[in-house]
């Protein structure tokens, strides 16, 4: 892939920046309040947070949070992380709700995006509209580059657009893995988010077997060639069998590059962790380069305290499966051609 425009190539001191973040994070209730159940996105944004701060630029950040479907849902406010990013930045984090109210701070975050029904539509009215809160935009979240939202794809049209330094990893990374593997290349895809499924096709003619648990069996409703191996689920619906656990095993054990994004079952319940943490372990055991994708792949890992034992961890599954399977993704042509766009409005 060519040279993409990085945060580090703008002139940043006194200029107000649109920063995309990936925040999508778990929430637990402790006591009378939510709070961030795992900061690891929180985490991974805080290198180019600082960077913006220590070069004099105003921070305006965006994000998302769950699937409020365009309405106000108290629940999935940002307030949590907010407050968990205060933390880490010894400072407090004001939280806007509403996009004529930001002067005279250098660091904010603004309300869930999803509560605006235009986010999730691709509305260039809205993008115009956050577009004129700011002078660039960096898009630091790559787990959701692959949605036409926009934040993602419409605010480039209106800014001098860049990357922040977590995607430009992820992308540096993922681009010299699809080009360069170590083969055999082992997909496992899991969890139950459909999209994952969409990319298959394209995936089959790089990867040399591709193992599909988790929800995913389902929601199958094609046949695929021999390369491609189906889990079988246990009476529940709720994890792989212990046939099948043993089958994604020995292809594992012959893999050279093993990438996978999704859990085998529903590991947050002890009685049906045990696909997922076999295929965990099993992943740990290897000499394969091995990549995991997700919030809760990463999670589940964590849990196991196999985490350390993966070679590298992507921000998305989706995201990271079809930037595999296409070399690029939305987010990232937005920003390429952004200086192509013309638009009437």
């Amino acid at each position: 892939m060519q040279k993409l425009p990085s945060v580090k190539d703008l002139p940043l001191e006194n200029k107000t920046v649109l920063l995309r973040v990936d925040y999508d994070v778990p929430l637990k209730e402790e006591g009378q309040e939510w709070i961030v159940a795992d900061d690891s996105r929180i985490t991974e944004s805080l290198p180019t947070i600082n960077y913006l701060l220590e070069q004099k630029a105003k921070v305006i950040l965006l994000s998302h949070l769950g699937r409020p479907e365009g309405k106000t849902d108290p629940k999935l406010s940002l307030k949590p992380v907010a407050k968990c990013l205060g933390q880490f930045l010894k400072r407090e984090v004001l939280l806007i709700t509403d996009l004529t109210k930001i002067e005279g701070q250098d660091l904010v975050m603004l309300e869930n995006l999803r509560f605006w029904p235009e986010e999730e539509n691709n509305n260039l009215a809205f993008a115009k509209k956050l577009a004129s809160l700011g002078d660039f935009y960096i898009n630091d979240a790559f787990a959701c580059m692959h949605r036409a939202h926009t934040s993602i794809v419409g605010l480039p049209h209106f800014l001098t657009s860049a990357f922040g330094f977590d995607s430009l990893e992820e992308i540096e990374v993922l681009s010299g893995l699809k080009n360069n593997p170590s083969r055999l290349v082992t997909l496992i895809l899991g969890g139950a988010k459909v999209d994952k499924l969409e990319v298959i096709e394209e995936l089959l003619n790089w990867a040399d077997n591709i193992l599909i648990g988790g929800k995913l069996p389902q929601l199958i409703k094609q046949s695929y060639p021999d390369k491609v191996t189906i889990a079988d689920l246990n009476a529940e619906g709720k994890d792989i069998t212990l046939e099948t656990i043993n089958k994604f095993k020995e292809i594992i054990a012959k893999s050279g590059t093993i990438i996978w994004a999704g859990p085998m079952g529903v590991f947050e319940e002890e009685a049906f962790q045990k696909g997922t943490e076999e295929i965990a372990r099993a992943l740990s055991q290897s000499q394969a380069y091995k990549v995991i994708g997700g919030g809760d792949t990463e999670a589940a890992l964590t849990k196991f305290n196999l985490i350390e034992k993966i070679d590298f961890v992507s921000s998305g599954g989706g995201a990271m499966f079809e930037f595999l399977a296409q070399g690029t993704l939305p987010g990232i042509e937005a920003i390429i051609n952004n200086e192509k766009f013309q638009t009437n409005l």
